[in-house]
């Protein structure tokens, strides 16, 4: 298809920057609202285990966190599929045509996700444990589904398939096969692992945090310290399968868009025993990473899983579609973050079992603070490094975003009142949260629990 010239590239980056800003609120409490739920879950799966009331406990208070999120994550999300529409007519005309699916299943998953959370918290002391573990597992599941089904959109964007376009027509629409596409199973299955990996480490940061502002009340500490050991134990595993999971992600990339994967790596000349280049900046005019760290052979490895597998430069491309060059930096800070909290999960397992020691030094402590909100951030660059990183395309090598993009005009102001209504809402769910859990101190409900 021909691009459309009607607008300027600034109409096309205003239209990305106002979709891009909804995205990035909106995806904080979709991840949140994917990892919390199978937290809550393992903490009610302890308490039936152990009878520990502490984790019946924390099940409860996550889950009044969970319905403020989801109260944000909602409208968030209607509003982040109302601009589909209206910022992206041309690429809404093709998911019409051939990926309604994903659309059409999520309603259920949502409807799942909200009727057996509503059965949980209205009903979890009149149910038996088999209901309320029953309740909380369709929670984490129809939650989990939600992120697979509209993350399949991403994928299906990166590797279309199940039609074509020919002249100007979609024909030959086969919506199964679009939506079983190439990169369904790998996206899918990094958006709930790496979701899985945020919820937990952000309920062991708020755990370090009260355990850091409560030194000398025991009970607190101890009710505290179960959920971090708890958080960084989940956390840690996630991290470390979101990392074996990157590993398939780059080798899709590698098949199927070869040239992110070159512009993620800074890497510009076709060639074997390709090095992995870690930090620095890409340098367009002398076509190398300024003060990277390069790793010989290794990003051919990671390609195909040989030292000599070819890895294709941004050379042999033209170079309109190239997508910008910064997408190195936001892929080493998401990849950098993943390992800082694989790290920190190591070292908190090695500390506490196998050194037997029972109390975290305080600067582990308030490192373990920052792990929520650098989780948080790694799903950000993550987020616009996939997005970004197919530039210019918004169907991949079939439609780019130029063509895609709606006619009308004032997108500037758009802009500007989306954004105040996400400061607003941000501000509004941070005072909700901590008007809650002020009203409900846990000193109170352990009281009741000792």
């Amino acid at each position: 298809m021909e691009r459309n010239e009607h607008f300027g590239m600034d109409h096309v980056l205003t239209a990305r920057t106002l979709f891009g800003t909804t995205m990035a609120f909106h995806i904080i409490f979709a991840t949140l609202g994917v990892g919390i739920p199978l937290m809550i879950l393992l903490a009610e799966l302890l308490y039936q285990k152990t009878k520990d009331n502490d984790y019946a406990l924390m099940a409860n208070r996550w889950t009044k966190a969970l319905a403020i999120l989801l109260g944000v994550a909602i409208p968030s999300g209607t509003i982040a599929g109302v601009q589909l529409s209206l910022l992206w007519p041309g690429f809404m005309e093709v998911i019409g045509k051939v990926m309604a699916l994903p659309f059409q299943i999520e309603i259920y998953a949502f409807f799942v996700e909200a009727l057996f959370l509503s059965i949980y918290v209205y009903a979890a002391n009149r149910i038996s444990p088999t209901m309320r573990i029953v309740s909380l597992a369709f929670v984490a599941i129809g939650a989990a589904a939600s992120a697979i089904l509209i993350t399949n959109v991403h994928a299906f964007e990166g590797t279309p398939t199940g039609f074509r376009i020919e002249n100007g027509q979609i024909v030959d629409v086969d919506p199964w096969k679009a939506f079983f596409n190439p990169s369904f199973a790998v996206t899918a299955t990094h958006v709930v692992l790496s979701a899985y990996m945020t919820g937990a480490f952000t309920i062991a940061s708020i755990a370090a945090y009260k355990m850091l502002k409560n030194k000398h009340n025991e009970r607190i500490q101890l009710f505290h310290k179960k959920a971090l050991m708890l958080g960084l134990t989940v956390g840690g595993v996630f991290s470390l399968l979101t990392a074996i999971n990157g590993h398939e992600s780059a080798q899709l990339l590698h098949e199927y868009q070869p040239e992110k994967l070159a512009a993620a790596e800074g890497l510009f000349e076709t060639q074997s025993h390709a090095p992995l280049v870690i930090g620095g900046f890409t340098d367009r005019e002398t076509q190398t990473v300024k003060w990277g760290i390069e790793i010989p052979w290794l990003l051919s490895f990671l390609a195909g899983n040989r030292f000599d597998t070819v890895v294709v430069g941004l050379n042999d491309f033209p170079e309109e579609w190239w997508p910008p060059l910064f997408v190195h930096t936001l892929f080493n800070a998401m990849v950098g973050i993943g390992m800082f909290l694989l790290l920190l999960s190591i070292v908190g397992f090695i500390w506490h079992r196998v050194k037997k020691q029972h109390i975290f030094p305080n600067w582990f402590m308030w490192t373990i603070v920052t792990a929520g909100p650098l989780s948080l951030l790694g799903i950000e660059f993550g987020w616009i490094f996939a997005c970004t990183g197919r530039q210019p395309w918004v169907i991949y090598r079939m439609m780019t975003t130029a063509e895609a993009v709606t006619q009308s005009t004032n997108l500037g102001t758009l802009f500007l009142l989306f954004t105040s209504i996400y400061v607003f809402l941000l501000v509004a769910v941070v005072l909700v949260l901590r008007s809650y859990f002020r009203r409900h101190p846990i000193e109170q409900h352990l009281s009741t629990h000792m």
